[in-house]
C-alpha cells in the first residue's frame, strides 16, 4: 500500500506534528470526502506501507523528522517549486528559500527520493512563456544535482478557476511548444531528467519524457526495491499513476494557491483549520459515534523476494 501524504492538503507544511503523532501510534483515520460517515482506518506500520509519498511546497517544518522517517519507511518526496509570487501562491516560501530547503532535504534523504515538481504551468500577463523559461533555468541550475527528476504539467482549466483566477490566459499551441522546447533544452544542459504528468502527449522530440508521478519505476529508483506491474489508477485523464491511499482532507490547505483544486475557496480552509487537533487520529475533527469505521487491508505492490534480498544486504 502506498500512503499519500499530501494529495488533498499540504500535511508536511501545516500538520507535521499531527503526522508524527500518527506515525508513532501506527495508524490514521481518513474520512471519505464523498461519503463523510465512512471512515477508513489506515495502518502506518512500516511492514504494511510500500511507500510514504510526500507532496509539499514547504518541507521546512518536517526536516527535523525526515531522517527518522527515512530510516523507518520507504519514501518519496515531491517538492513543488514554481515561478509564482505571493499574488498566486500567498503563503508559499520564495523560490530561493524553497531551493535551500530542497537541498537540505536531499542531503538528508538522498537525491533519489526527491522529485522537483514545476507545476502547474499557467500563463498570465505577468507569468509569460519567457518568465517561466527564465525561472525554470534559474532553478534547474541549482536543483538538478539534488533531485531524481523534474515533473511538470500544464494547468487544467477547472471550472472554479473562472472565479478564483480569471487572469489566466489560455495556452496557444505555439505557447506550449515554446515551453516544451525550452524546458527540454534547459534540462539537457543541466543533466536533468524531465517528464510531463497528466497527459498522453508524446513530447520525446523535445527531450521531455512521458510518465506518471507515481509509477513503479520512480518508486524503484527511490527505494532500491522492485514493485509489481500494478494496473494504473488514473485520477484524471492522462494520469499514469498506480493506486495510493490519501490520508488528508480537502479544504484544509493554507497555502492559498489561486489555482488549487483541493480547496473550493481559500477562506474555507481557514474556517476548517479550527477543527484540527494534532492529537486526533483524524486530520480534521474526530471520529463520531455515527461513523462507520472500516479497517483497510494493506495490499503490497512490492515483489517480496526483492525486498528480502535488499534487506539482507
Amino acid at each position: 500500500m502506498i500512503v499519500n501524504v499530501g494529495g488533498r492538503t499540504d500535511i508536511v507544511n501545516y500538520f507535521s506534528d499531527w503526522l508524527m503523532n500518527r506515525i508513532n501510534e501506527g495508524f490514521v483515520y481518513s474520512r471519505n470526502p464523498l461519503f463523510p460517515k465512512n471512515v477508513s482506518k489506515v495502518s502506518l506500520n512500516p511492514k504494511g506501507v510500500d511507500c510514504l509519498m510526500f507532496c509539499s511546497k514547504n518541507y521546512k517544518p518536517m526536516l527535523r523528522y525526515m531522517d527518522e522517517i527515512n530510516n523507518k519507511y520507504r519514501i518519496i518526496c515531491h517538492y513543488t517549486i514554481t515561478a509564482y509570487d505571493k499574488d498566486v501562491e500567498p503563503n508559499v516560501p520564495s523560490v530561493d528559500e524553497s531551493i535551500k530547503v530542497l537541498i537540505e532535504l536531499s542531503n538528508v534523504v538522498g537525491k533519489e527520493k526527491v522529485l522537483w515538481r514545476y507545476d502547474p504551468i499557467l500563463l498570465t500577463e505577468k507569468y509569460t512563456v519567457d518568465k517561466h523559461l527564465q525561472t525554470f533555468e534559474y532553478m534547474a541550475k541549482q536543483i538538478a544535482p539534488y533531485v531524481q527528476r523534474c515533473i511538470f504539467s500544464f494547468v487544467e482549466m477547472y471550472k472554479k478557476l473562472d472565479y478564483n483566477m480569471p487572469e489566466i490566459i489560455p495556452f496557444t499551441e505555439n505557447d506550449k511548444i515554446e515551453i516544451l522546447k525550452g524546458i527540454g533544452k534547459i534540462s539537457e544542459e543541466y543533466g536533468l531528467y524531465t517528464q510531463t504528468c497528466g497527459t498522453d502527449e508524446d513530447n520525446e522530440k523535445y527531450g521531455i519524457h512521458i510518465s506518471g508521478c507515481t509509477t513503479p519505476e520512480i518508486l524503484e529508483q527511490a527505494n532500491n526495491v522492485k514493485y509489481k506491474k500494478v494496473k494504473e489508477k488514473p485520477m484524471r485523464k492522462g494520469c499514469h499513476c498506480i493506486p495510493s491511499r490519501d490520508i488528508g482532507a480537502y479544504d484544509t490547505c493554507l497555502n492559498g494557491c489561486k489555482y488549487c483544486y483541493a480547496n473550493r475557496r481559500p477562506e474555507l480552509a481557514k474556517e476548517n483549520i479550527r477543527l484540527h487537533d494534532k492529537n486526533s487520529p483524524m486530520l480534521l475533527g474526530n471520529v463520531m459515534p455515527t461513523d462507520k469505521i472500516t479497517e483497510v487491508k494493506p495490499v503490497s505492490f512490492i515483489i517480496e523476494d526483492s525486498w528480502k534480498q535488499i534487506s539482507l544486504m
